[in-house]
């Protein structure tokens, strides 16, 4: 086959249709999902482009998609701990809508999750109401972890946390985001002092910047190590592989990659 397909945009991918629920039997019926936000379109395997693609196989369509804000009621105990949280917010004279920009429940039905994204000026608040509140008692703290998305602009890198109320046998994710241009965040281990080293090696591997932590360093690669490498425009890099009478390149200068 000859020629290069037009990459879809993302409007173009075909989903369930707002309003229609999939039930695991792949059937449609009436209900009302978050809509995901679409931020690329990612066209055969690997991310390679044109004979890149070693399955052979370039039709494969697969959207990078953010999950949607979810509507009320949220199920289970999500609607008392946002509940909370905004009580406990606004005795501080913080608005919740400043504090938390989005409230996902993802996937919808029984195995659920609650993530709550938090604006990064207020995250350390956050943190210390969902650790301290009796009624929230998020404690523990299982790590930070980061998340690079080339495409979603000015908010290219998102900082994950994974908190857990060993009270109330509850898990929580936080989600925060940073531009690429500023890749600044607060320091949680005022809070969660666990964090220290999780937050050292999100520095290390995605290069955000944990404003406040007692010693950010690398933890991983060198201190002169040039980037960033967990990001996914950082090169492939590899060594030559020498053959009788032939060499093998390293990847990253047999391909392009998007």
């Amino acid at each position: 086959m000859s020629g290069e397909r037009p990459v879809p945009q993302p409007e173009e991918v075909q989903g369930p249709r707002q309003g229609e629920l999939v039930t695991d039997s792949g059937s449609a019926g009436t209900g009302s999902l978050p809509q995901p936000e679409v931020v690329d379109v990612r066209r055969g395997l690997f991310g390679a482009r044109g004979s890149g693609d070693t399955s052979g196989y370039g039709g494969l369509v697969q959207p990078v998609a953010m999950p949607g804000a979810a509507e009320r009621p949220y199920g289970g105990w999500f609607d008392e701990a946002v509940d909370v949280l905004a009580e406990v917010l606004a005795a501080r004279g913080v608005p919740f809508d400043e504090a938390v920009e989005r409230v996902v429940v993802d996937p919808p039905g029984a195995r659920a999750e609650l993530t709550l994204w938090v604006a990064r000026e207020r995250l350390v608040t956050v943190c210390q109401i969902l650790r301290d509140d009796p009624d929230l008692r998020f404690e523990l703290s299982l790590g930070v972890s980061g998340v690079h998305y080339p495409h979603d602009a000015g908010r290219e890198l998102h900082a994950v946390y994974h908190l857990t109320s060993v009270t109330h046998g509850r898990r929580l994710r936080l989600e925060v985001a940073c531009p690429d241009a500023d890749p600044h965040v607060p320091s949680t281990t005022p809070v969660y002092p666990a964090n220290d080293w999780h937050e050292r090696e999100t520095f290390d591997f995605f290069g955000i910047v944990f404003d406040g932590h007692p010693g950010l360093a690398r933890i991983e690669m060198p201190d002169d190590w040039p980037g960033h490498p967990q990001r996914k425009d950082y090169p492939l890099g590899g060594i030559p592989v020498e053959y009788k009478g032939a060499t093998v390149p390293p990847p990253d200068t047999r391909r392009q990659y998007s």
